[in-house]
């Protein structure tokens, strides 16, 4: 596929090869939005976060259709938590606790795992990582740059957190970042809101905020960009 462009907030626009960008579906895990997982059963309005499944289910059809590369990430610690820092340790206690599907951000544990309705297909890469940013003390930089991967699509949750930490990231290693806001979403919808004025800061520090149909769109998925949410 040749290039294309893709429409963004603001005016703004940026030219984008799908042979050097990729999408990336952040921390879609079952105990932040699914009413069985512990977020939900503790009480905590997963709505917002529900909201923006159809979207970045729409986002990732397109993705997958037009060939862009597509990973996935988790937030998730060893069973004894010896990989969590000593911050989280001390302030976070949810980190481990039991909850309705198992111990609460562990790996191998059912909360834990990636939504079915976004589960990754063969040659997805699902890179787990202890922290927010999913650059944070993995493998995911050599993983894009052995692609040749210049440019990301950043989908998921939650907006403040683990995507904008990612972004920020991504932006110090030296990729381009365009947040796809419809398919991003935080439990609470103003800091989703704070989160996209901060990208639009100071000139787009951290680039550019688009949404999935936009993206659709650019890369000729028409039965998706038709879709509604």
């Amino acid at each position: 596929m040749s290039r294309i462009t893709l429409s963004c907030e603001r005016g703004r626009s940026i030219d984008l090869d799908p042979a050097r960008t990729a999408l990336a579906c952040i921390d879609f895990q079952v105990d932040f939005v699914l009413p069985e997982g512990r977020a939900a059963r503790a009480g905590t309005d997963v709505g917002p976060l529900a909201a923006a499944l159809l979207a970045a289910q729409r986002a990732l059809a397109a993705a997958r259709d037009a060939g862009l590369f597509v990973f996935f990430t988790r937030e998730c610690y060893a069973p004894d938590l010896s990989d969590l820092n000593q911050f989280r340790r001390r302030y976070d206690t949810a980190i481990g606790s039991p909850g309705p599907l198992g111990r609460f951000l562990i790996k191998g544990e059912a909360g834990t795992e990636i939504i079915p309705a976004l589960r990754p297909v063969v040659r997805e890469p699902v890179i787990d990582k202890a922290g927010f940013s999913a650059f944070h003390q993995t493998r995911l930089d050599t993983v894009l740059r052995v692609r040749g991967i210049d440019t990301l699509l950043l989908a998921g949750l939650t907006t403040q957190c683990c995507v904008a930490s990612t972004l920020r990231s991504a932006v110090d290693h030296g990729y381009a970042c365009v947040l796809l806001q419809d398919a991003c979403a935080a439990y609470d919808p103003a800091d989703h809101e704070a989160t996209l004025r901060v990208i639009y800061s100071e000139n787009h520090n951290f680039g550019w905020v688009s949404d999935s149909l936009r993206l659709a769109e650019a890369l000729g998925f028409a039965s998706a960009a038709r879709a509604t949410p």
